[in-house]
């Protein structure tokens, strides 16, 4: 099974289904040769993504989970509609932001209308995300298909994911995250009901918006839901899934960048040892 990302931020993704699965085998491919895709256009982007998931194809995944907002927010639903019936009949991609929505929502993804019993009293839900996130709309989108009486607040965070990358510590980046906090609350006209860390990058800085929003805030964990929706979809998809191994199942870590330095710093998103081996992509 592959997992596919821009940078390093998909690894907190993987070590969620690693943890939920472990004696399933999953390869990661980190496209640092092209990071961060926060500053790309939306055709590269889509270009890009496209060219990481047929990398992850060739090396026998059948599925694969875009563990990146902004790929999964520009490019999943036209690779899924455009590209792989054509292309790739009988795999499929998934991505993050679909666990996020239906998390958000309690609709599934499938519904396209709001049910008339799941309407509620409005609430505010503030979203944290990359740039290109934000521009696509693709949260405030696919929330109000499914739960119109939900408020979104989008706070476009452009200095994270370098300085995260970068390996910045927490002097430098908490007042980046308390200055994009303010931002946010200050446009929200109110606390908003829960918050949305909105880049697999965020949760290595979750502690930090912890700190600078109102105590007590609901903040979703993206990838606990990520490892949870995709466990639920091999229950109805059974025939995507990698044959389980008796023991922990082994671990590839493909780039497209550096591996001795990518692996360097891959492992404090993992939380463990990550050898990555480099590969050409595209």
């Amino acid at each position: 099974m592959g997992v596919f990302d821009s940078g390093h931020g998909g690894l907190t993704v993987l070590r969620a289904l690693v943890d939920a699965q472990p004696r399933r085998p999953f390869v990661f491919l980190g496209d640092h040769a092209h990071a961060p895709y926060g500053r790309r256009s939306n055709e590269d982007i889509h270009g890009l993504t496209r060219a990481g998931v047929e990398a992850l194809f060739a090396q026998g995944c059948r599925l694969v989970v875009v563990a990146c907002n902004t790929a999964a927010a520009v490019a999943l639903r036209r690779l899924q509609q455009e590209w792989l019936p054509h292309a790739y009949p009988g795999r499929n991609v998934l991505g993050v932001l679909v666990p996020m929505v239906e998390a958000i929502t309690r609709v599934p993804w499938m519904v396209q209308e709001p049910p008339v019993d799941r309407m509620h009293e409005p609430r505010t839900v503030g979203v944290f995300a990359t740039v290109p996130t934000v521009s696509s709309g693709s949260f405030p989108r696919e929330i109000g298909k499914r739960a119109p009486h939900v408020r979104v607040v989008q706070q476009a965070c452009p200095e994270l994911v370098p300085l995260i990358e970068e390996g910045a510590p927490d002097a430098v980046l908490g007042p980046v995250v308390r200055g994009y906090v303010a931002e946010m609350l200050e446009r929200a006209d109110g606390v908003p009901d829960a918050f949305v860390l909105g880049c697999t990058h965020y949760p290595l800085v979750a502690h930090l918006f912890a700190e600078a929003l109102p105590a007590g805030a609901e903040i979703f964990d993206q990838p606990a839901l990520t490892a949870r929706s995709l466990e639920h979809y091999l229950e109805r998809h059974p025939d995507y899934a990698p044959e389980l191994h008796t023991h922990p199942a082994p671990l590839r870590f493909l780039t497209t960048g550096d591996a001795e330095r990518v692996g360097a710093l891959a492992g404090r998103f993992f939380g463990g040892t990550t050898p990555f081996q480099r590969i050409t992509h595209g």
